[in-house]
Order: C-alpha cells, then sequence, then structure tokens
C-alpha cells in the first residue's frame, strides 16, 4: 500500500494498514456477501495469515474453527469465505500437483497473502518469515 510505504512514523503506518484491512477490505466483504457474523471470516483469516504457505482445505479449516472457537461452521462455509477473500485480492491460491499421477489435486491448496503489509498489521508484525511468501525471485 503505497501510503504506508511513504509514511515515516512506524505507529502511524501500523495504524493505517490495521484500518484498511479491517474498514475498507473485512467491511466490503461483510457487506457485500451480508455476513451476520464476521467472528468465523476473522479467525479464518488470521489461520491463513499464520500459516501462509501451507496446505489446507476447508474441512480442516472447518474443523480448526470449531475446536478454536467452539463453534460449528461447515466446509461449504469455509469454502465460500475462502472464494470471498480470494475475490477481494486478499490471498490467492495455489493447487497442489501431482506429479507421477499428472493432475492437481482436488482438495488441498495453498493459500498466500496478497500484500505483506497488510498481513503483518494483522498479525501485529509477527511470524515474518521470507520462506513462507510467494515472490518473484530477481536475478541481478
Amino acid at each position: 500500500m503505497p501510503l504506508a510505504v511513504t509514511e515515516k512514523d512506524e505507529s502511524e503506518k501500523r495504524k493505517f494498514l490495521v484500518g484498511l484491512h479491517r474498514n475498507v477490505y473485512i467491511k466490503d466483504i461483510v457487506e457485500r456477501y451480508h455476513l451476520k457474523d464476521d467472528e468465523v471470516l476473522d479467525a479464518l483469516i488470521d489461520s491463513l495469515y499464520s500459516a501462509v504457505g501451507s496446505l489446507t482445505n476447508p474441512h480442516n479449516l472447518a474443523n480448526a474453527a470449531g475446536t478454536q472457537m467452539k463453534r460449528s461452521t461447515s466446509d461449504h462455509t469455509i469454502k465460500n469465505y475462502l472464494d470471498y477473500l480470494e475475490d477481494a485480492y486478499l490471498f490467492v491460491s495455489t493447487k497442489r500437483y501431482d506429479i507421477k499421477g499428472k493432475r492437481y489435486f482436488e482438495n488441498t491448496q495453498k493459500y498466500y497473502a496478497m500484500d505483506l503489509g497488510l498481513r503483518n498489521a494483522k498479525l501485529n508484525f509477527r511470524q515474518q518469515e521470507k520462506s513462507h511468501l510467494m515472490g518473484k525471485k530477481r536475478s541481478h
């Protein structure tokens, strides 16, 4: 986000990014898809940001939400939320390819944050592992 890059004060950068994430992205998803409760969505986002680049699927994410939040959430609901997050350009997914079977696996994907500033602000600037980030390697 350009404004965050130009801001010199670190606390103002964080405040801007956190506000942008909550007041623009999440608010848009909640309003656009008429979500009554955004707690599961928020927990899903935290989970994806924390485990960026890890193999997952809606079933595992629904089970995790049920265990962590003590709430029953369906695979279908989680799949819809994942689609909403990709549609809002918060995440991009990649499919796993089976080299031997020469096909894509249907149920497991990896999710990557589209904007690292938004990801880092949402996680309070913890877990900044370069090995889990998707990006093009530059040659010099």
